[in-house]
């Protein structure tokens, strides 16, 4: 049994390393994929590109805008004298915000009274916009608790600021409240699916199509030992596809790994169970590799859209939330984010964990019974 699955084990890594396309899918897109989402899929906002509207240019005004762009958030790109001017910037797309100070700003301020102040958004991206007037809010009401407090000194002629209620925050597992630390670790999950989901999916179509399917069934070999043979490369490769992202989340990219490796590579066998058994199933329903690959995009884009990595599972309609539970990506999400950021344990991840389980073995059993129909 044992020397069948070797031998099995030499003929799929001779086969699938001597194509030059599978071996980029195998190491060069797993590296690719971490570097674009390392640098490029991001929530930080900064450097937000400003026009400025002063139409008052008194001594007020122009100590705010320095708070605006000494912030780090906005970049002043021009100062513009008209509606007109500010409208066309930000139809164009040059400016994503724009400052406008009415005229008497200063003077209002000075008598005691309020003074309005402007900030006009682009809304074209919903999530920018409201992370850009949450900034804006920020600097404002900072600069609003200056004049007060000066007011307040001014009036009383003592040093002393008037009692207040201090908010201090604090982040707990991702304290710089950086997005790169939530993303990348995502995207072993990203990775280790699209990786044996492809490889898997094309497995038995592949024999099937040049017509070696039947010489390999009429061999000794099992139907197990066959299954086996077929998906245990495919789990190696996806646990080596881990092994390569974590290194250049770590070491790269300075993310931090808080909890134990063996239990992430005893999660990634929960979920390989999953991915594999998808991908024999896919597998047995094609007929050809073109679309078994199809089949499995079609699988791959819902999946991740409903694994909770882009959008939150919670802002879902109450149907689709339902269906997530049936998405294995979603409990091994959970646990490569617990394990990366928070350190946790199986005591704190085992639902996701049994859910995993549970998945992965119906998923093989029907895959195995789908393809027990169809070799014989």
């Amino acid at each position: 049994m044992f020397e069948r699955i070797k031998q099995m084990l030499i003929k799929e890594f001779i086969q699938i390393l001597r194509d030059p396309r599978m071996r980029t899918v195998i190491f060069v897109m797993p590296l690719v994929q971490t570097l674009v989402f390392g640098y490029a899929v991001t929530t930080d906002v900064t450097h937000i590109p400003t026009a400025i509207f002063d139409l008052d240019n008194s001594r007020a005004s122009r100590e705010l805008v320095a708070r605006f762009t000494g912030s780090g958030y906005f970049d002043m790109v021009t100062y513009v004298d008209r509606e007109e001017e500010a409208q066309h910037l930000v139809d164009r797309g040059l400016v994503k915000a724009v400052l406008r100070i009415n005229k008497g700003f200063g003077d209002e301020l000075r008598a005691g009274r309020t003074a309005p102040l402007q900030i006009i958004v682009d809304g074209t991206d919903s999530n920018t916009a409201g992370i850009v007037l949450n900034y804006a809010g920020q600097i404002a009401g900072r600069f609003s608790e200056t004049v007060l407090q000066t007011r307040f000194v001014r009036a009383t002629g003592q040093p002393a600021a008037p009692a207040r209620v201090a908010l201090e925050t604090r982040a707990w597992f991702n304290e710089n409240l950086e997005s790169r630390n939530f993303y990348v670790p995502g995207v072993i999950v990203l990775i280790v699916t699209l990786v044996t989901l492809m490889l898997s999916s094309m497995a038995v179509v592949r024999e099937k199509e040049i017509g070696t399917i039947e010489q390999i069934m009429v061999t000794p070999i099992r139907q197990s030992e066959f299954i086996l043979g077929k998906m245990l490369p495919f789990a190696l490769i996806g646990f080596a596809d881990v092994v390569l992202v974590t290194a250049i989340a770590v070491y790269w990219f300075d993310v931090p790994i808080r909890g134990s490796l063996l239990l992430l590579f005893g999660a990634t066998s929960l979920y390989l169970m999953s991915t594999l058994g998808i991908g024999l199933l896919i597998s047995t329903i094609s007929r050809t590799q073109q679309q078994a690959m199809m089949s499995a995009f079609f699988y791959y884009f819902p999946a991740m859209l409903l694994s909770g990595f882009v959008f939150p599972i919670a802002n879902m309609p109450e149907t689709v939330q339902w269906l997530t539970y049936l998405n294995p990506l979603r409990y091994f999400l959970v646990i490569i984010r617990g394990i990366f950021l928070k350190g946790v344990g199986p005591g704190i991840l085992w639902p996701q964990m049994l859910a995993l389980l549970i998945l992965g073995t119906v998923t093989l059993l029907v895959a195995a019974r789908r393809f027990h129909k169809t070799a014989s």
